[in-house]
């Protein structure tokens, strides 16, 4: 991200760009401007060959290449990179490969990738993304909020000087704009957060079932199919009736508002973990029948609100928790006393977010609110004594770059080293734990204070959250105060 000077004024703009201003003198006798060129130019074609401002095209198109050039392309580092009046930040198409903001009707805290059947590993232009969000219509608005299934389509890649057809990689000519649609199921209340899940049909042929769970602002957490409205972007003129949007099942469980969610990658049917600001975990599970049944009885050993849920990727019975008591704990469904199995503190102020690895189930990033993240080796936390008192642990990597709280956090879905990271300082942060510069090199490059991990900076105002799809190498979406941000970097 690369920080410019704001433009000039109109009128400077367009007499640079070779426009001329309206005379203002009057018309003469014949009712006709005076032509103040008049004797200049002898022929037509010499008035073409110099331009509309008198001098050659080829000179006057070098003049204002080299007046774009004229930016300050010092890269933006949050928390230290002072902007100066007049200035604003603009990225460097350069270092992406795909770059589009996208807005919807209202703020969305969380989201969630939908898996498509469009196939894996996928490099070519025009992409298509599809996901589901829920907004934050707030004060009178709040019951407004819906839960939106969105397909972001023509996503197109940048476009590059000098660049051939068969470097592009791309079915897209024109490189258009990219194109939201969206889908609305009411929900009545902020969705605090959002979470998707696939389980197969009975019929094979068809593509799996999709639904969602959302928590909601009023406690509730609210269970819906969305299958029918993600097949209906494919068939125009599709109208859903009014059953498509009731949820499955509404669960009540909550006595407080909570933040955190997720569903068991390991359990097909589905199995849902919630947490809440009272500091209580819930397991709700689906039967054979479609029904939803929740345990009663509440996991506890938190002594502030849980802000992070995440299934363990390779044990289909543990589980860990983040909380705003600056504890992670690691649970056992299994287990009667409803007490974590491990108990450590990692941080003196809020741990926010936290990702396990689905490449290297022993590894356990996390991100605080002092602005903090940590990578753990799960290995080295031992099980928890008989008092409840919290055992310290060191995390195998720790970064305080960002100087703002960690909002969200997630490891590469094929690549254990990457870790994308947001934060309240307004960036998207790319990370990659394999590299190593030993403090000479960085002196001599002018880096001490950057950390040698650090791949990519990218801007978005008040990031909330940010997910990998895992479908197409190296594309995170993101979204914040602004709307939703899907991008590729060329350094991942």
């Amino acid at each position: 991200m690369s920080k410019r000077a704001a433009d000039a004024s109109d009128d400077a703009a367009a007499l640079k760009a070779g426009e001329r201003p309206l005379a203002d003198a009057p018309p003469d006798e014949m009712g006709e401007f005076e032509d103040e060129y008049e004797d200049e130019f002898e022929s037509e074609d010499e008035i073409l060959e110099a331009g509309v401002d008198g001098r050659p095209d080829a000179e006057r198109e070098e003049e204002e290449k080299a007046d774009a050039m004229e930016v300050d392309q010092q890269t933006f580092i949050p928390g230290r990179t002072k902007l100066a009046p007049g200035e604003v930040l603009s990225p460097d198409p350069s270092t992406y490969d795909m770059l589009h903001t996208l807005s919807t009707p209202w703020p969305c805290l969380s989201f969630d990738i939908v898996r498509d059947t469009l196939g894996d590993n996928r490099k070519t232009y025009p992409a298509t993304v599809y996901a589901v969000t829920g907004t934050q219509a707030e004060g009178r608005r709040a019951k407004e909020n819906e839960l939106m299934v969105l397909k972001l389509s023509g996503l197109s890649k940048m476009e590059r000087e000098n660049e051939t057809d068969s470097e592009s990689d791309s079915d897209d000519d024109e490189g258009g704009e990219a194109i939201l649609e969206h889908k609305s199921i009411p929900l009545g209340s902020t969705a605090n957060r959002i979470r998707a899940h696939q389980t197969p049909q009975s019929d094979f042929t068809k593509p799996p079932q999709t639904i969602t769970a959302t928590m909601l602002e009023n406690s509730q957490v609210v269970i819906h199919d969305v299958t029918p409205h993600l097949t209906s972007f494919d068939v125009p003129g599709t109208m859903l009736p009014p059953s498509a949007s009731k949820p499955l099942s509404t669960l009540r469980m909550h006595k407080s508002e909570g933040y955190a969610l997720d569903w068991s990658p390991l359990q097909p049917l589905g199995k849902l973990l919630t947490g809440d600001n009272d500091g209580l975990i819930y397991v709700t599970t689906r039967t054979e029948g479609g029904g939803w049944v929740t345990d009663t009885r509440a996991f506890h050993g938190h002594t502030s609100s849980i802000e992070e849920l995440q299934w363990s990727p390779n044990e289909k019975n543990v589980f860990a928790s983040a909380s705003s008591d600056g504890t992670v704990k690691v649970w056992d469904v299994r287990s009667k006393s409803r007490t974590p199995a491990v108990n450590v503190k990692i941080s003196n102020t809020d741990v926010n977010v936290m990702t396990w690895s689905k490449q290297t189930s022993h590894l356990l990033a996390t991100g605080a609110d002092d602005g903090q993240w940590a990578v753990w080796d799960l290995r080295h936390w031992k099980p928890s004594p008989s008092s409840s008192a919290p055992i310290t642990a060191s995390p195998v990597a720790s970064f305080d770059f960002h100087k703002e709280p960690i909002t969200s956090i997630e490891w590469h879905p094929t690549d254990d080293s990457v870790v994308a990271v947001g934060s309240a300082d307004n960036t998207v942060t790319l990370w990659d734990l394999a590299v190593e510069l030993d403090e000479e090199e960085s002196r001599e490059a002018g880096l001490n204070d950057v950390p040698p991990q650090l791949l990519f900076v990218h801007y978005m105002e008040s990031v909330k959250e940010l997910h990998w799809q895992a479908q197409m190498p190296g594309t995170l979406m993101a979204t914040g105060s602004s709307g939703f941000g899907v991008f590729k970097t060329i350094s991942v």
